[in-house]
């Protein structure tokens, strides 16, 4: 079984179906019964215009980049992209192979 790691970018205020785009994606997951996601939202960057976004400015309120993260089996990421293309949207993200473990805590 290989784990990945799939993290979408998308906007901190991009819909779809009238939907924030983060809680259409982690509602998403939980209908494919997929076992957890998290969102992490940005409080500074730039992307490929170059152009500063910083929360602290209020014109440029909603304009930071939200992560969305899955730790999911690869057949598990193949159903969750599918499902995605099937809305016929267009995400970026990353897909990486990882190595899912705990600690042998009490």
């Amino acid at each position: 079984m290989q784990t990945v790691v799939i993290r979408f970018y998308v906007s901190e205020r991009q819909h779809h179906h009238s939907e924030l785009m983060h809680e259409w994606l982690l509602r998403l997951a939980q209908q494919l019964e997929l076992p957890g996601g998290s969102a992490f939202r940005a409080i500074a960057g730039y992307g490929r215009h170059r152009h500063m976004h910083d929360e602290t400015f209020f014109e440029l309120a909603g304009e930071l980049a939200v992560a969305v993260e899955f730790i999911l089996e690869a057949e598990q990421a193949d159903r969750l992209i599918a499902a995605i293309d099937a809305e016929q949207l267009q995400l970026h993200y990353v897909r990486y192979a990882v190595e899912f473990k705990a600690t042998a805590g009490k």
